[in-house]
């Protein structure tokens, strides 16, 4: 399980991070004090990610980066501050990424899962196991009961955001967000199309759950 430091001084604000990343299926490490993280950083720096606000006590985030890139530990800065100069500040000084406060939490959480691809150094990749269905993400296969089973392209994507949100409620929009990208202008009943393709295919009725009027949710263990 991978570790994800969550720097923020506001309570309530890291509590629904770290709330959010153990649904995931992270494991958040969250801070309230600049100062109190850099002494702990000295001692342990086994962590995937750092999720890092700007205006901090102790140090702030602009200190604290520089002490992160040296522990190569990728930061995506989550700030109130929304002007240009800080923006072109943070990414110039080697964040990932740049998130304005108020943000969508789904938004986030994508925005995590890419940037952990993208600096990840380890290759291995685990087979998901939902009940008698297998999928492989990196070889895109899905067996069921050992055999085979063909989904498309956009079917076996639709699956993988189901179970990296699992257990959480995303609506049609979002999942057209995340596969499509913000500029789809499609109807959004396509996604009930591969979501009933995938249920057919992979007898998961019970498993990719309808909430009316609002989206989907997939439930798992």
């Amino acid at each position: 399980m991978k570790k994800i430091l969550v720097i923020e001084d506001e309570t309530a604000i890291n509590d629904l991070i770290c709330m959010n990343l153990e649904i995931t299926g992270y494991q958040p490490v969250p801070f309230f004090d600049g100062e109190e993280f850099s002494r702990h950083l000295k001692e342990q720096d086994d962590y995937a990610l750092a999720l890092l606000d700007i205006m901090l006590p102790g140090k702030d985030g602009f200190a604290l980066l520089e002490e992160l890139k040296e522990h190569n530990i990728p930061v995506i800065y989550l700030t109130a501050r929304g002007d240009l100069p800080s923006k072109v500040k943070g990414l110039r000084s080697g964040a990932e990424d740049y998130i304005v406060k108020p943000f969508e939490m789904l938004e986030l959480l994508v925005r995590i899962d890419n940037i952990l691809k993208r600096c990840s150094k380890d290759e291995t990749v685990e087979e998901i196991c939902i009940r008698d269905v297998v999928i492989n993400e990196k070889k895109r296969t899905v067996h069921k009961n050992g055999v085979e089973i063909s989904l498309q392209p956009m079917e076996f994507d639709c699956l993988l955001v189901f179970w990296k949100y699992r257990n959480r409620v995303i609506t049609r929009d979002q999942i057209l967000n995340i596969l499509w990208g913000v500029d789809f202008e499609g109807e959004s009943r396509t996604v009930d199309v591969h979501v009933g393709n995938i249920r057919k295919k992979l007898d998961f009725s019970d498993v990719i759950i309808t909430v009316p009027r609002v989206g989907y949710r997939m439930e798992v263990p």
